[in-house]
């Protein structure tokens, strides 16, 4: 199960909405939390949603079918792999998660700092 369903960041009955408008509510750089992603596809299982510099990143986490690991994003040469999604955050905790907008063309990085519960 990704090693998501015991932990406080991971909002299991969330969709988009609730949980752009939790992070817009918690206005802290660096407040995350975890998602079930809107689309049913088993390769893309999970959404990490990050509010940095007063927007709202939803962020893809892929499963690699082949090797059952986790990863951010657009599939990259070189890209980072976990073993589960509770990895993923354990690592941004500590080192920045760099933030792409891809409508400004813009790139921010901030640390996984806040959890943010969707009540």
């Amino acid at each position: 199960d990704a090693g998501v369903h015991s932990k406080a960041w991971y909002a299991a009955t969330c969709d988009r909405k609730t949980a752009e408008d939790a992070l817009y509510r918690s206005n802290k750089d660096g407040s995350f939390l975890v998602r079930k992603s809107s689309g049913q596809d088993s390769r893309q299982p999970y959404t990490l949603v990050v509010f940095y510099n007063r927007k709202v990143y939803n962020i893809p986490i892929r499963l690699i079918e082949s090797t059952r690991q986790y990863a951010l994003g657009r599939e990259k040469s070189g890209e980072e792999r976990f073993d589960s999604v509770a990895e993923i955050v354990e690592n941004h905790q500590c080192t920045p998660l760099v933030l792409i907008d891809s409508q400004n063309n813009t790139k921010d990085s901030t640390k996984l700092k806040h959890i943010v519960r969707v009540s």
